[in-house]
């Protein structure tokens, strides 16, 4: 059995892309796939990152464009894999290319197909805050800067109506409302699993009113909420009305208890947020409710202690199952128990739940497709549980980023560069 030297990586978030470009450039050939019709995964949702407050489109945008530009990775978004037989070294790959109705070479990115579409839908990708057409991107600056169509509401192709709005604003005839899914098939004697994570669904408890109270967040409603590419533009405005929040509370550790572990970013970026907010709305008063603090990094500890009472107040709640989140005429009332045993409450304009890192929802298919192991928290395992390992249980399959479990930016990049280096070692042992 012939061996490949090529490498298939499942995602292409911070971790899959920086781990195909170090191997692009080591002259391996990398089939980088992705789920989304866009690179960047969830760190391109975050106006800016933590410690130093970077723009986090602006840092992972030259990474996108040298992804797309390089001869050696070959990246499909909008695409799934199917089906993966052989063995170690000699992998058969079966990739589903969706259809995605626009022309990645013809369209120019120009946008002229959006406003003729007659019908708009929730934008998933900007945690259902904005609308979007039938055909379009997720978000303003997305890459490649190419639409998609939405098979399952555009007119023409559900057969509700005979609509070509999109394909007549089009100049360039970059629309193809006859095109059809494509299977790819591909041989790689090495793959990286780099599929990311989920987050804890806050409306499991329903006693923090997520779901039920419009001024309840998630972090990433939040981030996209505040980002200048988001659906407000950055204004940071109260879902059921123009208005500024005036009073935020930030409450740690949601789902800690019940996922079992600490996710090790949530207090950063609650901090982070706090920052956001009084830069924005310098008079606007600003809660963390807490009952653990995990700061882990020496620059983490200096923004950390910046935040610290300057722009946030911190407030010691011995168990956050204690908290109640309840609406109090326009605004909400949030209760705690106090560091002192005794019941406190604060009124809030806004509630931002600060929720565990969980497994991504499709975890379960890809490891049974792929034969591997889960950790118990429901992570891709690592051999022997060993710490810092990016070798899965099966040889030749490796991961990285948070698809291993919950970790920061840095971490992740980190993780990637590693697996490189196994990578690149193990297709020397089965190639050489």
């Amino acid at each position: 059995m012939s061996h490949s030297e090529n490498v298939l990586i499942i995602g292409a978030g911070l971790a899959g892309m920086t781990a195909g470009l170090e191997l692009a450039h080591a002259g391996k050939k990398v089939h980088l796939v992705e789920r989304l019709p866009l690179i960047g995964g969830k760190v391109i949702k975050d106006e800016e990152s933590f410690p130093n407050l970077e723009c986090s489109t602006c840092m992972v945008a030259p990474v996108q464009q040298d992804v797309l530009q390089n001869p050696n990775i070959v990246t499909m978004t909008y695409s799934s894999v199917e089906k993966i037989e052989g063995e170690a070294g000699a992998f058969h790959v079966t990739i589903k290319k969706n259809a995605r109705y626009v022309s990645m070479t013809d369209c120019i990115g120009c946008g002229m197909c959006y406003e003729p579409c007659p019908v708009s839908q929730k934008n998933e990708w900007e945690e259902n805050l904005g609308d979007v057409k039938a055909i379009y991107v997720p978000c303003a600056g997305a890459l490649p800067n190419v639409p998609v169509i939405d098979a399952q509401i555009c007119l023409k192709l559900t057969g509700k109506e005979e609509c070509s709005a999109c394909a007549d604003s089009c100049m360039f005839g970059a629309i193809k409302l006859d095109d059809t899914d494509e299977m790819v098939e591909i041989d790689v004697g090495a793959i990286v699993i780099a599929t990311g994570a989920g987050n804890y669904d806050a409306s499991k408890l329903p006693q923090l009113g997520y779901g039920k109270l419009p001024g309840v967040y998630t972090p990433f409603e939040f981030e996209r909420l505040f980002a200048s590419n988001g659906p407000t533009l950055g204004e940071l405005t109260l879902r059921d009305s123009e208005k500024n929040p005036e009073k935020v509370v930030i409450l740690h550790c949601v789902g800690r208890e019940e996922v079992g572990y600490c996710s090790s970013v949530c207090c950063m970026y609650s901090m982070k947020f706090a920052h956001f907010i009084k830069k924005k709305l310098p008079d606007a008063k600003i809660f963390n409710i807490y009952s653990d603090v995990c700061v882990v990094d020496k620059n983490y500890q200096k923004f950390f202690k910046k935040v610290e009472g300057a722009d946030t107040k911190m407030l010691f709640s011995p168990t956050i199952d204690g908290v109640k989140v309840s609406g109090n005429g326009s605004g909400m009332k949030v209760s705690y128990r106090g560091g002192d045993g005794a019941d406190e409450s604060l009124d809030a304009d806004m509630v931002i739940l600060a929720t565990a890192v969980v497994p991504d929802p499709e975890v379960g298919t890809l490891a049974e497709m792929v034969g591997l192991e889960l950790d118990r928290h429901g992570f891709f395992a690592v051999k022997d549980d060993v710490a810092g390992s990016v070798e899965t249980t099966r040889e030749g399959l490796f991961v990285a980023g948070t698809a291993e479990g919950p970790k920061d930016v840095q971490t992740a990049v980190i993780q990637a560069e590693a697996v490189v280096g196994r990578v690149m070692s193990y297709l020397g042992k089965v190639t050489g």
